[in-house]
Parts: C-alpha cells; sequence; structure tokens
C-alpha cells in the first residue's frame, strides 16, 4: 500500500513542480520579462544574499554546474552580475550583481509574487502549514551528509 501511494505522490510531485515552472515561465514570456525562471532564481539569491562563488551559487539555487556555467554567462552577457575577486581566497571569483540586477530584481519581484501566488489560490493557511511541512521533511529526508 505504502509503495502505490508513493509512486503515486512521487508523480504528482514531479507534474506539480514541472506544471509551477512551465506556468512561471509562461507568465515571464507573456509579460516579456527577458529572464527564465532559473536566471530568476540565481539573481534572486543574489540580491537576498549577495556575493557566492560560482560553487556556491549552484547550490543554493539547487542547479548543477554546468547548468550554472550556462546561466551566469547569459546573466554577464546580459550585465545584471559580473565576477569580482575573492576577498580572501584568490583561486576563486565571486559573483556579484550589479546595479542594472539590483533594479531588475527590484522591479520585478511584485510581478514574480502575483505569478507565485497563483499556485496558493484556494489554499488556507493550514494547507499552507502543512504543505511546508511535509516538503520540508522529504527535503530533509534527502539530506546527504
Amino acid at each position: 500500500m505504502l509503495t502505490e501511494s508513493f509512486n503515486q505522490y512521487s508523480f504528482i510531485l514531479d507534474q506539480t513542480a514541472r506544471r509551477v515552472k512551465q506556468f512561471a515561465q509562461g507568465s515571464f514570456a507573456a509579460h516579456g520579462i527577458d529572464l527564465t525562471v532559473d536566471q530568476w532564481s540565481v539573481l534572486k539569491t543574489l540580491y537576498e544574499d549577495a556575493d557566492h562563488t560560482h560553487r556556491e551559487l549552484a547550490e543554493l539555487c539547487g542547479k548543477d554546474q554546468p547548468t550554472m556555467t550556462r546561466i551566469i554567462d547569459l546573466l554577464l552577457k546580459k550585465g545584471y552580475v559580473v565576477r569580482v575577486e575573492h576577498p580572501t581566497d584568490r583561486r576563486c571569483l565571486l559573483l556579484h550583481l550589479t546595479e542594472a540586477g539590483r533594479a531588475k530584481v527590484e522591479a520585478l519581484a511584485p510581478l514574480v509574487k502575483e505569478f507565485r501566488m497563483k499556485a496558493w489560490e484556494n489554499l488556507s493557511q493550514e494547507d499552507f502549514d502543512h504543505f511546508t511541512r511535509i516538503l520540508n521533511t522529504i527535503y530533509n529526508n534527502l539530506e546527504t551528509k
């Protein structure tokens, strides 16, 4: 019984995650936003927690290194991020949000919040609390040590 339910829940989780990302990307496109959802995630992460190495940023955003490299290269070309010297380790560079990147996040944050709120329509605070607890439990169960 648990295995059958697990398969069903895993499928629903995968499908829902895919739909949320597709909805967000479609909303970005419909509003003429020149970013992908993944690029937005990187910008927002740097906005909230400035200056990370490539590796740190990949980990924070849940991306592998090659994917993160492509995202960063695009954000560099758009002028939203720059590479700066690490203050204590000359072997690595930090990624830093430019003024254009900061302005982009500040301009888009309210709109992106609206897109994301669509997913929470018709859910109560109790629903949200249970959902958050369950997702955190799943995430923590899979944490590598």
